[in-house]
């Protein structure tokens, strides 16, 4: 939490992916954990057990007309229908006719460090000179799937983050090099490749349809112990990203109780029928039961663009906000220093305005309250964050806001979301 201009605790969030301007910051990032204990890169993400309990108080793109083309990722095999979740052995039919789709995908890195001198004397008078530069590898494993036979593969993006070589292992015991063909860390979504043909591969399900309740199935490598199954229900849909706690990122998350462990990301979640709904992305630390999964559809949408472009543009505005509640209402309206006359009891308050950005340029104001969208009404950030990432790069949004007491339009037309800097 941090204290705004406007002298309001507000969730720590920038929409639109920027780091922010205060360096001590506390918005909280995936923690990327490896599928081995003593290694570091990859793995599934952990977020923090206090992440969901300080929250609680508080239709994705369609595909195109699927390509026949082997290098199409819409391209399945017939779904299971034989089996159903009355069936006591439904998981025995997935894994059998899933299984052999689901690989492992081990990552390494080269980084530099420093070794200082072991005389602890020399250390404390902050002797760097005698530094010495060296390198070591850090490794990682994770999980993955097959969405094609000529060797396309998914997985999650903090896997094969900054890796050097990509090593994929299938489940028969082969082993291939891996190519990144595109990642984007805004929705953790990944594309790999290996050379090889007539691969066993994924039936995609739709994850707009799914309801709590429903069976689900998770197979991945936890801990690196390849080939593992769990399974478990679909415990809720539309789990957005500041509800658990990575406002970072944009995805609404699917939420399962099936185990998933470090070393299952980038692994398919599936339904009773066999079909892929859902990539495993991210456990609560600490909790048991807490499991999520970035939903197909959007999956599908980022890796199509993956493969035609090989990266994926995001519109992004350049502002900070809050949904508006009484005590916000109350605490703006109070300050004799802000001369600020919120009206409306609804919608959500822009905290800061990035320099230079879009928002910027087309005049909003820190200040302003979003009443609605494109004619659309929004009253929390989640859904400015939906309509936002749902619009088009140069084309303008009409945004309709509440400023000192007056409604006015603004036009602001998004931009391709400015690459984050390391540091």
């Amino acid at each position: 939490m941090k204290k705004t201009e406007h002298n309001l605790k507000v969730p720590d969030i920038d929409a639109w992916g920027l780091p922010h301007r205060n360096e001590s910051s506390s918005i909280i990032k995936l923690m990327l954990l490896s599928g081995i204990a003593v290694v570091s890169l990859g793995g599934c993400s952990f977020l923090p057990a206090k992440t969901v309990e300080s929250q609680r108080n508080n239709p994705q793109s369609q595909i195109g007309t699927q390509n026949t083309n082997d290098r199409s990722p819409a391209q399945t095999t017939p779904v299971i229908t034989s089996s159903s979740a009355t069936d006591p052995n439904f998981v025995v039919a997935v894994v059998q006719r899933v299984g052999d789709a689901v690989v492992r995908i081990d990552a390494s890195k080269t980084v530099q460090s420093r070794r200082f001198p072991s005389d602890p004397f020399l250390r404390g008078f902050g002797n760097s000179g005698s530094s010495q530069p060296r390198q070591r590898v850090q490794q990682g494993s994770g999980s993955g799937f097959i969405i094609n036979s000529s060797g396309q593969i998914l997985t999650n993006a903090h896997v094969i983050d900054g890796a050097d070589s990509v090593t994929v292992t299938l489940k028969d015991g082969r082993t291939f090099d891996g190519r990144v063909l595109g990642e984007d860390p805004v929705t953790d979504v990944a594309l790999i490749e290996i050379e090889a043909n007539n691969l066993p591969i994924s039936s995609i399900g739709d994850s707009d349809t799914l309801q709590p309740g429903e069976a689900v199935i998770a197979i991945g490598n936890p801990f690196g112990l390849n080939n593992t199954v769990t399974s478990g229900i679909l415990s809720a849909t539309g789990r957005s990203s500041s509800d658990i706690g990575v406002s970072d990122k944009r995805v609404d998350y699917l939420q399962t109780d099936a185990a998933i462990n470090p070393g299952n990301s980038g692994g398919p979640l599936l339904n009773s029928r066999g079909q892929v709904i859902g990539m495993n992305t991210a456990i609560i630390r600490g909790a048991q039961g807490l499991g999520f999964a970035i939903p197909i559809n959007t999956v599908q949408r980022i890796s199509q663009e993956l493969i035609t472009k090989g990266r994926v543009d995001h519109p992004y505005l350049g502002i900070q906000m809050v949904t508006l509640t009484p005590e916000i209402k109350a605490t703006i309206n109070r300050d004799p220093r802000k001369r600020l006359n919120i009206r409306a009891d609804q919608g959500v308050f822009l905290v800061d305005i990035m320099p230079r950005s879009p928002a910027s340029v087309a005049g909003l104001k820190s200040g302003d309250l979003i009443q609605s969208i494109n004619n659309q009404p929004v009253t929390k950030i989640e859904e400015v964050q939906k309509l936002v990432e749902k619009s088009q790069i140069g084309i303008p949004l009409q945004i309709q806001v509440e400023r000192n007491g007056q409604v006015i339009a603004v036009a602001v037309s998004p931009a391709p979301l400015p690459a984050r800097t390391e540091g």
